[in-house]
């Protein structure tokens, strides 16, 4: 495989995107982890699952309640079709 060269404008732009990147690739890590030590407290505080809560979260980004009860009434038909129910 032949190697490739970057002009120096290339190579500059190729580093302030890497580096930017990082950047930003660590503070969405670093707000993902307050936020999963924010949802567990409240969810410890509130006796709920921290799981439930993370997926309330995720469903209210997406706006997404609808079609998510649609979907759990679709699991619910299937299972009760086969007997899989409590």
């Amino acid at each position: 495989m032949a190697s490739r060269s970057f002009s120096s404008e290339q190579i500059s732009k190729l580093r302030q995107i890497i580096n930017e990147g990082v950047n930003i690739m660590q503070e969405i890590e670093d707000l993902n982890a307050g936020l999963s030590d924010t949802v567990t407290a409240i969810a410890t505080e509130m006796e709920i699952k921290p799981g439930l809560l993370k997926r309330a979260i995720k469903i209210a980004k997406k706006s997404s309640l609808t079609d998510t009860n649609l979907d759990h009434e679709t699991v619910n038909d299937i299972l009760d079709a086969v007997g899989r129910t409590l």
